[in-house]
This record gives structure tokens, C-alpha cells and sequence, in this order.
């Protein structure tokens, strides 16, 4: 049977490639004592119960913060991985996922466009090239997968769609993601059953969005984005870019990520519109 229960989204990591706070710095928000300023590098876990009852977790990337992540936020179990791009605060902990493999006894299935799966191969050769390491060490064990924009992949009654964005010159994906037809709980009427997060939109390191991604965003309940800064950037929507883009989707809720040392938590969102947020590191929506 298809289906799903208690699907959430649980944002492990919402900082920059340097996280937040940087090293060295004593700017105000990296010596800030609100928790909601410390921000680990950026990454997600979406975590269900399909059909049968079994608890089932997906990450979205494997940052160089996982182990912290996974431990700070009980991960006992990895299903799958699922990529946005290939760069390095968003690919680094992929060495982490063998711990998992001991607790499940079995490989971890790798979602990515060819050329995340070209660097993870060239990256992490003593994972995916294993009969060339001189000793036979303890990697983990995975089965890699090549996606396509706009072709959905099914896990255990959760639908991951990649959708095209833009990291600068580079061509990325963002993940929407939505239950396959989900029984109702016992109790729960149809309008109980309507509310909640999903269906969501991951969209992190986005400086624009490909024309054909704009109707794979419509009809979402929550739009996560990047919302780097104030200032300008090559690679990232600006704190006002990204309030003009969710705006434009239309999302019931929206929750910036991928957030710099400049931008506050408690004074950055005391000045956005009504229902845009700031996502912090722990924040879990269902």
C-alpha cells in the first residue's frame, strides 16, 4: 500500500560554507547567545513512516557538520541521500553515512545529477573505488543513482521531484517533496489532513530559478530558500531577492536557509513579511 505518516522536514544546518559563527569573527551575530545564530552548514532530514510502519530517513546533502547533525538530532538511520550540487559544505560528510550502514545492515542509496555523482566518485574514490584501497578500511556502502530534472523519485510513499535551479553559471536541483496519497489517521477529517508542510520545496544555493521550474512551484505549502545577505552575490539570492522570489511562488509559508553571519536572526526577522521566516538550526516542520 502507498502511503505515509509524520512526514517532517528538520533543518540540521542553515549557515554558509563557513558557517555561523565564522572563525576568527566577533561580529555581533557570531558572538550572539540567541541559539538561533549558530548555524551549522546547511542540510536537511525528512523523516516518515511508510505504509508498514517503518521509520524511513532521507537526508538532503551530507554536510561537513553531519556527525554533529546526527547526533544532536537522533539519526539512527539513513535510507537515502538526496543532492542538490556537488560543492564542498554540501558533499564533505558523505564519509559518515558507513555508521549507518552498520545500523541497518544494508547500502544507502545515492540520489544526484551525473555531475555530483562525477565528484563524489572522484572525491570519495576509496568509497566508490574500494578494491584500490591498500587496506580493506571500514567505507560506506552505497548505491549511486543519476537523476533528472523533473523526474520524480518514489521512496516509501514520499515523492522527491529535482527541479532545475541556478547557483551562478551552475545548474543545480531543489527537491519538492510530497506525500503519496497518505492514509487518514484514525480521528482525523479531511480539512485535519489538508494542513501541514508538505508539499515543500527545497531550494538552497539558488541565485535564479529555470523558467520551467517556476510551475513545478506552484501549489506548495512551504518554499524553503537561500537567502545569503543583504549585499549582493554572484552565486546567491540577496535577503530581498529571495523575499521577492517567494512572493512570486506564493507558498503559504516560506523559510529562508543558507543564511551569512549578516543577517541576525531576531532583527532580520522582526523586519520580513508576514509569513516568511527565518529558518534556524533544529526547527522541525510538519
Amino acid at each position: 500500500m502507498i502511503g505515509s505518516t509524520g512526514l517532517s522536514l528538520t533543518f540540521m544546518g542553515t549557515g554558509t560554507s563557513a558557517g555561523v559563527p565564522v572563525i576568527g569573527c566577533k561580529c555581533a551575530v557570531c558572538v550572539s547567545d540567541d541559539p538561533r545564530d549558530k548555524r551549522l552548514r546547511c542540510g536537511a532530514a525528512v523523516r516518515w513512516s511508510d505504509a508498514d510502519g517503518m521509520p524511513r530517513v532521507v537526508l538532503i546533502d551530507t554536510t561537513p557538520d553531519l556527525r554533529q547533525q546526527a547526533l544532536t538530532y537522533g539519526l539512527e538511520r539513513c535510507d537515502a541521500v538526496l543532492y542538490t550540487h556537488n560543492h564542498v559544505d554540501h558533499t564533505f560528510g558523505l564519509d559518515e553515512v558507513r555508521r549507518f550502514n552498520v545500523l541497518m545492515g544494508r547500502a544507502i542509496d545515492v540520489y544526484a545529477e551525473e555531475h555530483t555523482l562525477e565528484f563524489l566518485r572522484r572525491t570519495f574514490a576509496h568509497i566508490f573505488d574500494k578494491q584500490q584501497n591498500i587496506n580493506d578500511s571500514f567505507v560506506a556502502s552505497l548505491i549511486a543513482h543519476r537523476v533528472t530534472p523533473g523526474e520524480a523519485v518514489e521512496l516509501w510513499g514520499v515523492r522527491f521531484t529535482p527541479v532545475r535551479l541556478l547557483h551562478g553559471k551552475l545548474p543545480i536541483v531543489g527537491w519538492r517533496i510530497e506525500a503519496m496519497g497518505r492514509p487518514r489517521r484514525a480521528g482525523e477529517d479531511a480539512e485535519e489532513a489538508a494542513r501541514g508542510a508538505f508539499p515543500l520545496a527545497y531550494c538552497t544555493d539558488v541565485s535564479a530559478i529555470a523558467p520551467e521550474t517556476w510551475p513545478r512551484l506552484r501549489g506548495l505549502r512551504t518554499l524553503v530558500l537561500d537567502a545569503l545577505r543583504h549585499t549582493r552575490h554572484p552565486t546567491h539570492l540577496t535577503l530581498a531577492e529571495a523575499v521577492e522570489v517567494a512572493g512570486s511562488v506564493g507558498a503559504d509559508a516560506t523559510y529562508f536557509i543558507h543564511m551569512s553571519h549578516e543577517l541576525g536572526h531576531a532583527q532580520t526577522q522582526a523586519e520580513l513579511p508576514n509569513g516568511i521566516f527565518l529558518a534556524h538550526d533544529g526547527l522541525t516542520l510538519r
